[in-house]
């Protein structure tokens, strides 16, 4: 039997997580959005590890 997770339960490390976590994960996820938008389909890698280093700065 398969457990249904409630979407709060998806949510919530990302609820819980460090503000700075919170907006990585906000600028990735508008990358990707732009970038589907646009039927982009390059890779996104290098893109990321730039937020990444950026946020860490």
């Amino acid at each position: 039997m398969i457990k249904e997770h409630n979407i709060d339960d998806v949510q919530e490390p990302i609820i819980n997580a460090p503000i700075e976590v919170q907006q990585i994960i906000e600028r990735v996820w508008q990358l990707e959005k732009s970038r589907l938008d646009k039927k982009l389909n390059s890779h996104i890698n290098d893109d990321i590890l730039a937020i990444v280093k950026e946020a860490v700065q």
